[in-house]
């Protein structure tokens, strides 16, 4: 058995499994997908840890417990259309359940491509889902983030139904914000 594949069975059984991720198709792919694949050489070492790396300036993994939370979050469906948005490590696991993935990590996140899209699932935090993401959805549509206002965050789920949208919360978690997605400050009296 070399090292990486020891170290996505060792990340699966401590992090994942641990943290009522029960969807076995995300651990089964957590479990042959490289992590390291994802980022650049001099930090494929930080693939397999608690932590966030960053595989771009200003973009990083979620940690493997809140990626595979929010991937099973979305409810996948084998067959449906997703929209991954700063989300690589999130659009591969997509695929092993069967969803074909637009990949979207442009300068200008906040204006992905139009869907309809049946998932839209980002890895990163924002003061508050932009309503281009919403309108990318299909109705029945899921939108998966973390929504930040301060120190921390919460996983939050949008549903587009005929006549608007629904929005649940889930797991706490707390990643760096995407550039240019930050909460907007304001003063009021």
């Amino acid at each position: 058995m070399d090292d990486t594949f020891a170290a996505r069975l060792n990340m699966v059984e401590s992090q994942v499994r641990t943290a009522d991720v029960t969807d076995l198709r995300i651990q089964d792919a957590m479990r042959r997908i490289p992590r390291e694949a994802f980022l650049p050489a001099a930090r494929a070492y930080q693939a397999y840890a608690d932590a966030e790396p960053e595989y771009a300036p200003g973009r990083r993994l979620l940690r493997p417990r809140d990626v595979a939370k929010l991937v099973q979050l979305a409810a996948p469906v084998a067959g449906e259309q997703g929209l991954a948005i700063a989300a690589p490590y999130a659009a591969s696991l997509l695929e092993a359940c069967g969803v074909s993935v637009t990949r979207f990590d442009d300068e200008a996140l906040a204006r992905p491509p139009s869907g309809p899209f049946d998932i839209l699932v980002c890895e990163g935090a924002m003061g508050q889902i932009p309503a281009e993401w919403l309108e990318a959805l299909s109705v029945g549509g899921r939108a998966v983030v973390i929504e930040r206002q301060g120190p921390a965050g919460r996983a939050v789920v949008y549903l587009r139904t005929a006549e608007g949208f629904g929005r649940r919360t889930g797991f706490d978690a707390t990643p760096a914000f995407l550039p240019g997605l930050e909460p907007q400050i304001g003063f009021a009296f």
